[in-house]
């Protein structure tokens, strides 16, 4: 091995050896502090209310968003899904699955970093642990202090507001599969089902230990997607991403200005003191990473007192820091990969939407055997029809065959009842003169119809005769 290979060898080493990832030995006191990226934080924190508050809603008389899977039925308000549309479920799984793959390929982990319930819910009990034990000194130090009525009671009450916390989120997820303002009556009566009991048990003690407890740890060993989304990058991929070519040489701040020769860093840590992960930026990208940009802030701030340029930290892309051009979007394969898959996905999702309907028909032809020959020379095929109804009422139905001259449908006389929410099954005979047949094959079309209210459905089907 040559001495030029022993030197790059043992810098790979040496970085190697300095890289830690806090395994839980210590807990993560982040110091918080306005900024831009903070206030964005805030503001993608409230899209959760509409998991807090969504189950509440009420629409036509009942529970706006419900997934019903003892019914199976999932309402959002006027639309009604049942089984037989769970393709329709599968898309909408499929179009935010390739989302978040699509904007991790673009903008990093901005998932995990603003949206992620993990995050939010561990900024939100940091955030009760800051008001009542102090800033992250005073939290070491109360954390080192020993047993008192003082740490006891400190300790007591923000546990009491975790708890809280926990309790209603545990509810509001549990709400989302029963009627939401039952569910509380139930639990308060202890009136509530073991099933009922038990998820909001899991979901109270899970947000409890994993966002009060765990924290950063959850991102680094239990997320799946933590371990995924290195994949996901590329060279173009913007991340936060420390300025090295300005930044170093790191020197601290002396009296009167930075010293010369020094680059813009000062080494004041704040970038690492606000890291809600533990994360020091200037060590490269790492997987604790999850791009929240709350040490872009840290360093705007340092960079505005010491009257230099902000932007040390700042998010950019590989090919961006080493002077390459930066491909637009519609340039990039990947991106539009994704998007036509997004288009797609889309595309059957407001089909699916726009056809739902309130009726559905299936009609299945009899095989063995395929036609009858009649007593008064006509021919008979059988059918079995399926009608399913999508409503929450009980219909008539009135079902109409068009097809030869000379047809009579037998089986349909009266009106057909369909329960409500589920399919109704019925046997159709259909007789043809076989002097009114000019060939093998036959198309017919079923048609049905509401009485009671507006919706119908068709499904052409074949009618089969002798050879001729």
């Amino acid at each position: 091995m040559s001495k030029e290979e022993q030197s790059t060898d043992s810098a790979v080493y040496e970085e190697l050896g300095s890289y830690h990832v806090n395994t839980g030995e210590e807990t993560i006191h982040a110091k918080r502090m306005s900024g831009r990226f903070r206030n964005l934080k805030w503001l993608t924190s409230l899209s959760w209310l509409v998991f807090f508050f969504g189950p509440y809603i009420q629409y036509s008389g009942r529970q706006a968003i419900l997934f019903d899977f003892p019914n199976r039925k999932f309402y959002f308000f006027d639309i009604t899904i049942l089984p037989q549309d769970v393709w329709l479920l599968s898309l909408v799984l499929l179009f935010f699955a390739i989302l978040l793959a699509a904007v991790t390929s673009v903008v990093g982990r901005m998932f995990c970093g603003y949206f992620c319930f993990q995050t939010i819910w561990t900024d939100v009990f940091t955030w009760i642990e800051e008001k009542l034990e102090g800033k992250p000194a005073a939290r070491h130090k109360l954390d080192k202090a020993p047993l008192s009525f003082t740490k006891v009671r400190i300790k007591a009450t923000k546990y009491f507001f975790w708890l809280l916390i926990s309790v209603f989120t545990g509810i509001s997820f549990t709400a989302w599969f029963t009627d939401a303002l039952q569910l509380w009556v139930d639990l308060f009566t202890m009136q509530a089902a073991l099933a009922a009991i038990i998820t909001v048990a899991m979901f109270t003690v899970g947000t409890f230990v994993l966002a009060g407890f765990m924290r950063e740890q959850v991102c680094f060993w239990l997320c799946p997607y933590a371990r995924i989304q290195g994949v996901m990058y590329d060279s173009e991929t913007i991340l936060p991403t420390y300025d090295t070519d300005r930044g170093e040489p790191r020197g601290r701040l002396k009296k009167g200005g930075t010293v010369e020769g020094n680059g813009d860093c000062i080494s004041c840590n704040m970038c690492v003191a606000v890291c809600p992960t533990g994360v020091d930026i200037r060590d490269g990208q790492q997987e604790g990473c999850i791009t929240c940009g709350l040490c872009l802030d840290a360093c705007d701030s340092v960079m505005e007192k010491i009257k230099k340029p902000v932007g040390l930290i700042r998010y950019a892309s590989l090919d961006e820091m080493l002077g390459k051009p930066q491909l637009p979007l519609f340039k990039r394969l990947r991106v539009l990969v994704y998007i036509g898959i997004m288009t797609l996905a889309l595309s059957g999702i407001i089909y699916g939407l726009t056809h739902l309907g309130a009726l559905e028909l299936k009609v299945l032809h009899e095989r063995q055997p395929l036609f009858v020959l009649q007593g008064d020379n006509s021919i008979q095929n059988k059918y079995e029809i399926k009608i399913l109804n999508k409503t929450d009422v009980d219909e008539k139905i009135k079902l109409e065959v068009d097809g030869p001259e000379g047809m009579r449908v037998r089986g349909a006389e009266n009106l057909l009842h369909a329960g409500m929410s589920r399919v109704t099954q019925y046997t159709i005979f259909l007789n043809i003169p076989k002097k009114n047949l000019t060939q093998t094959q036959v198309p017919v079309v079923f048609r049905i119809k509401m009485t009671g209210q507006d919706g119908e459905a068709e499904y052409k089907s074949m009618f089969f005769g002798p050879k001729q």
